[in-house]
């Protein structure tokens, strides 16, 4: 656990040299489509759990978030080294499994997980559980990594990201 937060530190520490990256391809990892299988790849990868942005085509918000904090190279690394990190279409019709195994669409998985604006982010622990939940846009790069950093953890089962964000 130390050692994962000194890599934290150290990749939010050169934040400031971060470049910019296509974050389709450096963020966002290919999704087959099966989300129960994709949580034991996290378990053998010996990640904390995975992320899901889920976003619609036209929000301002989302592509905000893309083109200002998700394209940096050490927000990339720093939540790829802990997370598995998937996109969802929240008005997508390709068809998927979630979590529990059941068949659907990513649309029906959206409404399945209350998610009732975008971006909304979820952290699924590898029991296939929501541990944390962001609804809309983080203000900054360094807010969205203090929001991975909360979930990496643990502090989301003993204390709201808000009130966690105060004593930082």
């Amino acid at each position: 656990m130390r050692r994962l937060f000194i890599a934290f530190l150290m990749l939010f520490a050169v934040s400031a040299q971060a470049e910019t990256r296509d974050p389709l391809s450096h963020f966002f990892q290919p999704k087959f489509g099966d989300f129960h299988a994709e949580l034991q790849t996290a378990r053998e990868q010996g990640k904390k759990g995975i992320f899901l942005f889920f976003e619609m085509d036209d929000c301002p918000f989302c592509e905000r978030m893309k083109s200002t904090i998700l394209n940096q190279s050490d927000v990339q690394d720093t939540y790829r080294a802990l997370f598995l990190v998937y996109s969802v279409d929240v008005n997508g019709d390709t068809q998927m499994t979630d979590f529990q195994g059941k068949h659907t669409t990513e649309k029906a998985f959206a409404l399945a997980n209350r998610v009732r604006a975008t971006p909304t982010m979820l952290f699924i622990g590898l029991d296939g559980k929501v541990m944390a939940r962001q609804t809309g846009p983080t203000k900054d790069k360094a807010e969205f990594l203090l929001l991975g950093k909360y979930v990496a953890d643990g502090a989301y089962a003993t204390e709201p990201f808000i009130k966690y964000k105060q004593g930082k």
